[in-house]
């Protein structure tokens, strides 16, 4: 599932610079990073949550 999700990651700062989203937040192409920070934040609560 993370390879997945990292994927999916890497396919929407790649379309946000491409063609920007327009959604408030991410109407400029420089924005893709505020996509990478959720990214990162996601994968930091998957490390802590997981029950290992």
């Amino acid at each position: 599932m993370n390879k997945l999700f990292s994927i999916l990651m890497i396919a929407l700062m790649a379309a946000q610079i491409w063609r920007p989203f327009g959604v408030p937040g991410l109407r400029r192409r420089g924005d893709f990073w505020k996509i990478a920070l959720a990214a990162m934040v996601v994968f930091g609560l998957d490390v802590l949550l997981r029950p290992h």
